[in-house]
């Protein structure tokens, strides 16, 4: 069955973070309202309870699904894509209301209800997978013959991969009826211990704030204020540590039981089959960065030079280039996202401007708020919603404008549907990134001045090493700790410390100092918590992103089309298939090192311009 939790999710696997000093985004705060009031409903348990009456109906059909008619496959699919839009509305709607406030314990409450009736009404329809599952290759594409199908036909073939690792009903049922009390319900206390979390900052750094303002003080210009974040932030992370390194493993063991239970061969097959990519290329992927790690050494050892010291260390790596403290407010940065838009496509341009003047972002920092961004898709029938946590800097831009490509794809994918509206996480950032670089481009061309240059042509490229080599090095401490985990036994606190700074030395080499404090920093990333597997999407999403741009810059306005319509696609069609529409071949073997080579060239840019700007 369809899940109601489809986020698109970003600022939150790194070191990226915002402040709470601004206040020109105070207003800036989304109406949630709609995901009630236009199906008349009045709570998100209205809409549920519909959602299990719905239910109940199509129990009918239980037991027949190897017999179906076409006819009645076409009526059960209409219902049940109705019953996973109103449950998607009412999940939407309480974890969006946690999201503004996490230390609310009555919206806690609500949400934790919310999903457990969710999850019982998914729990009765189990059986509709795991007999279409069985129904035979043959039979299911006669079934599914005719354009009334279009709305599901791809999610019922995607379905049927998973006959395999599918368990009995019994056993299925008792999973899923367990599951809020298992790996979910970790991962909400990990959620709710991380935002709890205050760092005692020096006074002229603003006292004790919460992680993710103390995060933002890594981008400071001067070397001691960032060092003095460090050091806090590592004190800050000490005390719960070993609480997190014991959720941690207690859901490293429960996606390995899963796993073995499912006859998944390793950790990340499950995540590449919700991906649609074989283990293989995905493998060919993590291979192809690592292989390029020079990059982001090359990169580390000449902003050594432009900050004037021998060596970065670990707290150095997000240091400002720029020479001025830049501040840019939320109307003008908003503005600068809406005409960069409108540069590309003014259709593109027109539905920007419908997040940001119809309340469908929530900016300001507030106490208790979800750190990072996001925007999450809610159902077809209505429109997505972005969560910012805006501080005016030239990087709350660049967020913006990433998380309205997420809105803009899904926006435009509406048309498919509940089943069809979401792409595999693969090609989850290919819209964010080129959003990001359409905005990033167009500032460029407004920048005269040598060291705004250089600073804009930095940030993007230190945005590439972050999203593609980062991601990929996080990619390897998960493999490494799902791997000694399942070979091993429980990882201490001191291994995990371990397995965190080898990844991060591959990568980083000599060219950056790895701190005795860094060592546990894994241990606030919400990704390994709770999507395992989810970080390489971002380095595969930005270049093919990357790619595509290259594909635009060559092609010009005749490519628009071909790219709205991918976008329009939504994931009513395997990646390899989307990915066609714009004339991109993932099975290419040069496909990988193709878009690598635009990053290097993002280094040779910016390298010249900091000689250009006298930086060097």
């Amino acid at each position: 069955m369809q899940t109601w939790q489809q986020w698109r999710v970003c600022g939150q696997t790194g070191d990226m973070s915002s402040s709470d000093t601004d206040l020109t985004a105070a207003d800036v705060s989304w109406d949630l309202s709609g995901l009630l009031s236009d199906v008349d409903a009045s709570s998100p348990r209205e809409l549920v309870e519909r959602a299990q009456v719905l239910a109940d109906g199509l129990q009918h059909y239980k037991g027949t699904i190897a017999h179906i008619s076409s006819d009645e496959l076409f009526d059960m699919m209409s219902v049940l894509s109705e019953t996973s839009e109103l449950l998607s509305r009412a999940g939407h709607f309480t974890t969006l209301k946690f999201s503004e406030n996490t230390a609310d314990p009555e919206i806690a409450a609500e949400m934790q209800f919310i999903n457990e009736q969710a999850n019982s009404v998914s729990t009765k329809l189990l059986f509709i997978d795991l007999e279409w599952a069985e129904v035979s290759s043959e039979r299911s594409r006669e079934l599914l013959l005719g354009d009334r199908f279009d709305f599901c036909r791809h999610h019922l073939e995607n379905m049927r991969r998973y006959q395999p690792h599918q368990l009995s009903e019994p056993e299925e049922t008792v999973l899923s009826e367990t599951s809020l009390t298992g790996a979910s319900a970790w991962v909400r206390l990990f959620e709710e211990h991380t935002s709890a979390i205050e760092v005692d900052l020096p006074e002229s750094l603003g006292g004790k704030v919460s992680l993710m303002s103390a995060l933002a003080n890594l981008h400071a210009p001067d070397t001691s204020s960032r060092e003095q974040a460090a050091h806090a932030i590592s004190s800050a992370l000490e005390p719960g540590l070993r609480t997190r390194a014991f959720i941690y493993n207690t859901l490293l063991l429960d996606k390995s039981v899963d796993d073995r239970l499912r006859n998944y061969p390793t950790w990340i097959t499950s995540r590449n089959m919700a991906n649609e990519a074989s283990d293989e290329s995905v493998q060919a992927l993590i291979d192809a960065v690592v292989a390029r790690y020079d990059i982001p050494q090359k990169w580390y050892a000449l902003k050594a030079q432009v900050l004037g010291v021998d060596q970065l260390r670990d707290f150095d790596r997000m240091a400002s280039v720029a020479t001025s403290d830049t501040s840019i407010g939320w109307e003008e940065g908003s503005a600068v996202v809406r005409e960069a838009y409108a540069s590309f496509s003014p259709e593109l341009a027109g539905i920007v401007g419908r997040f940001i003047d119809e309340r469908w972002i929530d900016a300001p920092v507030r106490p208790g708020k979800r750190g990072g961004a996001f925007c999450a898709y809610a159902v077809p029938s209505h429109h997505p919603y972005v969560l910012l946590n805006w501080t005016s800097t030239p990087r709350d831009v660049a967020t913006l404008a990433h998380e309205l490509g997420h809105g803009v794809h899904g926006f435009l994918a509406r048309e498919q549907g509940i089943f069809h509206q979401s792409t595999p996480l693969t090609l989850a950032e290919t819209a964010s990134v080129f959003g990001e670089t359409v905005t990033n481009n167009r500032l460029l061309s407004m920048l005269e001045d040598p060291g705004e240059r250089f600073a804009l042509l930095a940030a993007t490229l230190e945005d590439s090493i972050a999203t593609v080599f980062r991601q990929v090095a996080m990619n390897r401490f998960e493999d490494a700790c799902h791997t000694e985990r399942r070979e091993v036994g429980e990882v201490s606190v001191e291994r995990f410390g371990d397995l965190w700074e080898s990844s991060q030395r591959a990568m980083l080499g000599d060219s950056v100092e790895i701190t005795e404090g860094y060592r546990n920093w894994w241990s606030y990333i919400p990704h390994f918590i709770a999507t395992p597997g989810y970080v390489y999407a971002y380095a595969y999403g930005q270049l093919l992103a990357l790619s595509v741009y290259a594909k635009f810059e060559a092609q010009g306005d005749v490519f628009v089309p071909n790219y709205l319509d991918m976008l329009r696609a939504g994931g009513s069609m395997k990646p390899e298939d989307l990915t066609a529409l714009v004339d991109c071949d993932l099975t290419d073997p040069g496909f990988w090192s193709a878009g690598l080579d635009i990053v290097e060239q993002q280094l040779t840019r910016a390298s010249q311009a900091a000689e250009a700007a006298g930086r060097l």
